[in-house]
């Protein structure tokens, strides 16, 4: 049909359909050109190009970044136990108060070492487990203050070229099974698998958390670095999972409702000043129903009061503070007996209602700052209450260990594309990983690997695939990634939140294997290689081992800077073969210092 005479020719209905599609695809083609320009900043990290995956079924290898050779000279042998961010030749830089300078303070980038620290004169491979929870080699942990000044309690004593650990301590003299022993009768779920992940402030030489492995229980064992000289590094020499931590200032790196238990041995932590604030970070870590155990001052105080060096009166005022404290921050006394008392945490809202009150003390933390926020954060005089709308993660409601372990954990559904099918999967692929795994490195799996590292874990997948064999593994997730960390203590395991940009809170040559999944991809846009792989040499053992996994980009980058730091590295295919992603089998080779020590 004709348009009519002197009108402008109209377009009907399709015609205007066609135009805006043409239009939608032109516009669409730019803006896909645009953003592609826009995210090629994506390759130096080693992220495959995705238009390539669609289009072909075998995608293009990526071309690996390629570094000069280093070498990486020996650290002075006055670094043979350097902590980079608890130095002691520091502490005089910060305050004195609430002792916060024994709390993290690393050195800035201009202070960084870029050297290899080296192990002690006459250093030898580690006695293996389960015989090197009774004893180790002197040459490896060669401090002598902690053994005179603790030899009375029995801690450890020195026989030869060994120290021995029997089993002692302030708070049990009959030895540490015993007051185990006295433990479980106060509190039945040690014994029946309630009662799972634990944490002990204080630590000594880690005896506590050494026994308890036998009973199926894990327990982080935390101690500053002071004058007890090297009581985390004792520990993990020991093949007891330990490390560096202070309850001072900040909180410490663990998420809220996370441990089962937590203990106090005559640690000597003030619990009753600045308003009960580290009673409120106990309480903050400790799960709904978990119990908190205290033995020493100002326990049995009737009895002990002489030996506390006070009065009874001043004992007894003590523990009347004490009890009036828990009691207003929703604990009740479970049990008592002796040396011992056991307190509950409150599972139920009727506590935590009163909290609102005007007036009250302590108030329940309203300031926006996240319960689980727990990576360079202050502590603040308030209490943390549990989450209403988590039902499950209360101890009796978590099924009980080992079933915990496989149980979909309801702090899951907090994590963006946490589901039951999600946590399923992670669970297969980490079988058949870690399947392949030993097949790379046989010795994984056997006595000659106890400490181990995950530095990059998202739901402990690693680990559980792990949990039959004699080894133990520190979780760590990072800072800055999601926070997965609470999945991790819902299912039975213990990790910790850390910065891979700044050194770990642990001893050098305390882990015999490091695993790293993506560590490099997710984080080389903040953390310099360099950095992140020297601290890696640091607190692996010598002989020790790492299973990089990471990006075909960052593999031969990795292997060159390991070549210079003496490591001997293997470059493997992943258990689907997949081009772009590599497997760096590695190991820390023994050697002695040639700078003659200063001791």
């Amino acid at each position: 049909m004709k348009p009519e005479e002197g009108k402008p020719n109209q377009p009907d209905k399709h015609s205007r359909k066609v135009s805006t599609a043409l239009f939608l695809i032109v516009l669409s083609g730019i803006s896909f050109y645009l953003g592609g320009m826009g995210c090629s900043q994506k390759y130096r990290y080693g992220m495959p190009d995705i238009g390539n995956v669609v289009q072909s079924s075998k995608p293009e290898a990526i071309v690996p970044l390629q570094i000069k050779a280093v070498t990486f000279p020996e650290c002075e042998s006055s670094f043979q136990d350097y902590t980079p961010c608890t130095d002691p030749k520091r502490w005089k830089r910060y305050q004195r108060p609430r002792l916060s300078f024994l709390e993290r303070h690393c050195p800035p980038v201009a202070e960084r070492k870029e050297c290899l620290v080296p192990p002690p004169d006459g250093y030898k491979s580690p006695i293996k487990w389960p015989k090197s929870r009774a004893e180790c080699w002197y040459r490896n942990v060669p401090y002598d203050w902690i053994n005179k000044q603790k030899s009375n309690q029995h801690w450890l004593r020195k026989e030869g070229e060994k120290f021995f650990f029997p089993g002692g301590g302030t708070m049990f003299p009959k030895g540490v099974s015993h007051y185990v022993d006295l433990m479980q009768d106060l509190i039945p779920a040690m014994k029946d698998g309630t009662i799972r992940t634990a944490i002990d402030t204080g630590c000594g030489v880690a005896s506590w958390g050494g026994d308890l492995l036998d009973r199926g229980i894990l327990a982080v064992s935390l101690a500053p670095r002071d004058n007890h000289e090297a009581q985390v590094q004792f520990a993990l020499e020991r093949g007891i999972p330990a490390m560096l931590g202070i309850i001072s200032t900040q909180r410490l790196p663990f998420p809220s409702n996370s441990f089962d238990m937590a203990h106090c041995s005559r640690c000597l932590i003030p619990w009753t000043e600045y308003g009960g604030i580290y009673i409120l970070e106990i309480h903050r870590i400790l799960r709904p129903g978990g119990f908190w155990v205290l033995s020493g001052p100002p326990i049995n105080y009737r009895r002990r009061s002489r030996g506390w060096n006070s009065t009874i009166e001043e004992q007894r005022t003590n523990y009347l503070q004490l009890q009036e404290l828990l009691t207003s921050m929703c604990f009740k006394l479970y049990d008592q007996k002796g040396d011992i008392a056991v307190w509950q945490k409150l599972s139920n809202n009727t506590c935590y209602k009163k909290l609102n009150a005007p007036n009250n003390y302590p108030r329940k933390c309203d300031d926006g700052t996240e319960p689980d926020s727990a990576w360079y954060t202050p502590m603040r005089p308030c209490l943390v209450a549990p989450d209403q709308k988590h039902k499950a993660i209360a101890l009796g409601a978590l099924m009980k260990w080992p079933k915990r372990l496989h149980a979909y954990p309801e702090r899951m559904g907090d994590v963006r594309r946490g589901s039951i099918s999600a946590f399923k999967h992670d669970k297969s692929k980490w079988e058949m990983r870690v399947k392949h795994y030993k097949k790379l490195l046989p010795s994984l799996g056997t006595n000659k690997i106890r400490n181990v590292m995950d530095m990059s874990t998202v739901y402990g997948g690693f680990a559980a695939a792990l949990i039959d064999d004699p080894i133990w593994v520190m979780n760590v997730v990072s800072s800055y990634s999601t926070n997965t960390l609470p999945v991790v203590y819902d299912r039975g395991l213990i990790g910790t939140y850390h910065d891979w940009c700044e050194a770990f809170s642990t001893y050098p040559r305390t882990y015999d294997l490091l695993h790293l999944d993506g560590l490099f991809t997710a984080e080389s846009h903040r953390c310099e290689m360099k950095y992140v792989l020297l601290e890696m040499d640091r607190i692996l053992r010598p002989n020790g081992f790492a299973i990089i996994r990471e990006s075909a980009y960052f593999a031969d980058a990795i292997a060159t800077i390991g070549k210079g730091m003496r490591w001997g590295c293997r470059k493997e295919n992943n258990e689907r073969g997949d081009v772009n992603e590599k497997i760096l089998v590695c190991q820390k080779k023994l050697w002695q210092s040639s700078i003659k020590s200063s001791r």
